[in-house]
């Protein structure tokens, strides 16, 4: 994959899931605000409604009382004309003439404002009535020498009178406010009642949260309070005046709080909330599943492209070899040295098995990977595969000058393996001490029992390894760089294949290593009871 491509690809499914959050989280602050101000719009509304009802229900008591004191005197009220007034209309082709008169007069029913409030004992309490009387003359020619003296009997005359509602709301609500005004607070609402009107209201508007109230009178709390009132949070608190007076002031502040606010705003978008957190996490998930893909995508790309070569090294330089050693046979000089022809022959053997133990290695895993080995295990005695394993490697051991030292301590050595499968693995540790060793190679082989396990420790004095090396060694394909040592070659095959063969036989293998001081590979096998 192409390292370019490849790195705008996740640049843009980064910002592409970027864009996602920051858009969840753009849509979960507009949803907060929206709710937010549909709080404001509703609080406001209950609390206005509150306010009017409060002046409601006190006017209403007023007139209650007035109108029951009004019964109860017995009094037949005093008349007195206020206003009369005459308007006429006539029409000269027609000679139809209009006559409209209409008499305001008022009631009193010698009822003062002693009786709600003694500042008010100079007040009168009155009722107003209008008498309205209306008068068609069809043939109107005026008052002359012939009719003076005569009265006038109008054609059509229509009379109407009685209560002059409006007038007598006005003058009773005027006169309300001006008493109420006097009153304390305390007696014109009590907690109880505001608490009531409160929750109702609440309800309806479905704001179910926890609220505190008071009142305030010139900006200081009164009597008429909730319990749980202490302080007023400005971003959670609602004001109106209430019982204003004729003048529209009003010297009295209703205040709701709630102090749940935030929790309850963030409350009703809970469901839809954890749905949006659900989703960014599972789209995080694939996010990250998509991207641990690619980059194990890039890195297989890398250790196929690791491996051709390797394994082109790995074939090219026998190929090479018997190439050289074939055309020093067809040399007359050389065939006809026998010696010289059976060395070639040799080199030409030793390199053919060479590129053959290579394949074998590349069918091997292949095959374990499909579950396709054939792995027969029967009774056997460790330290004859080890034995086994070092006559494998002993000529090349030999070729580097190097020696095995055998060191065992194990009591009990039977176990139930594979030879075939236990030697390869036993070998390829061995190639690896081999290998990895820059001087005269020195192996140390060690075996001691543990419980109903034994331990095999293959130990060299080679480069080590570091420690994210000792974590990845058993991995396909994985090989840790050499720095300048370039003689080190293979494919990273043959340390995963010792894992497969070691925990198919119900073992464990790991490493212990320092890096410039060498490695120790332990293996543990169980043993037969």
């Amino acid at each position: 994959m192409n390292k370019l491509f490849f790195r705008i690809l996740v640049l843009l499914m980064s910002l592409s899931l970027i864009g996602i959050i920051l858009v969840q989280v753009f849509w979960f602050n507009s949803s907060f605000k929206n709710n937010e101000e549909q709080f404001k719009y509703h609080v406001t509304q209950v609390i206005g409604n509150v306010a009017d009802k409060l002046e409601q229900q006190e006017e209403y008591s007023f007139y209650d009382k007035y109108n029951r004191i009004k019964d109860s005197t017995g009094k037949i009220p005093k008349k007195e004309d206020l206003l009369e007034v005459l308007y006429v209309q006539r029409n000269p082709k027609t000679n139809k003439t209009i006559v409209y008169s209409s008499t305001l007069t008022s009631e009193d029913y010698d009822i003062n404002g002693s009786v709600f409030d003694k500042k008010f004992s100079s007040e009168r309490f009155k009722n107003f009535s209008s008498r309205r009387v209306t008068e068609v003359y069809n043939n109107y020619k005026g008052i002359d020498n012939n009719n003076l003296g005569q009265s006038i009997i109008p054609d059509l005359r229509e009379e109407k009178s009685g209560s002059l509602d409006i007038l007598n709301k006005v003058q009773q609500q005027i006169q309300y406010k001006d008493i109420a005004a006097l009153t304390p607070i305390e007696g014109r609402v009590t907690k109880d009642k505001l608490y009531k009107l409160l929750k109702k209201e609440l309800e309806e508007y479905e704001v179910k949260t926890k609220f505190e109230f008071a009142i305030y009178g010139n900006g200081i709390p009164t009597k008429i309070k909730s319990d749980g009132f202490h302080s007023l949070d400005k971003e959670a608190t609602y004001s109106i005046p209430v019982f204003t007076d004729n003048e529209g002031n009003s010297k009295y502040e209703l205040s709701v709080t709630f102090p749940h606010k935030k929790k309850f705003l963030l409350s009703e978008l809970l469901s839809i909330t954890i749905l949006s957190i659900v989703f960014t996490l599972i789209i995080i998930v694939a996010y990250t599943s998509a991207l641990n893909q690619l980059l194990r995508q890039k890195h297989i790309s890398e250790i196929k492209t690791d491996f051709i070569n390797n394994m082109t090294h790995e074939f090219k330089t026998p190929i090479a070899t018997i190439n050289l050693a074939l055309d020093a046979i067809r040399s007359p000089k050389v065939i006809e040295d026998k010696e010289k022809v059976y060395r070639y022959l040799q080199m030409i053997r030793d390199e053919n098995k060479r590129m053959h133990a290579q394949v074998e290695n590349v069918l091997r895993i292949s095959k374990l990977e499909k579950r396709e080995l054939d792995i027969t295990k029967e009774p056997t005695v460790v330290t004859d595969i080890i034995d086994d394993a070092i006559e494998h490697v002993n000529l090349i051991l030999e070729d580097r000058q190097g020696t095995v030292e055998r060191h065992y301590d194990a009591a009990r050595t039977t176990v139930l393996i594979n030879e075939v499968h236990f030697t390869n693995v036993l070998v390829n540790i061995l190639e690896n001490a081999i290998k990895y060793s820059p001087d005269t190679p020195k192996i140390e082989i060690f075996t001691e029992n543990i419980k109903d396990m034994i331990l095999i420790k293959v130990k060299d004095h080679g480069l080590g390894m570091s420690k994210i090396a000792q974590k990845r060694v058993f991995e396909k394909f994985y090989r840790e760089h050499t720095g300048d040592l370039h003689n080190v070659k293979g494919h990273g095959l043959g340390l995963a294949y010792v894992k497969r063969i070691v925990e198919d036989h119900n073992g464990q293998v790991y490493v212990e290593s320092e890096k410039g001081k060498g490695s120790t590979f332990i293996i543990k096998i169980p043993l037969i009871n």
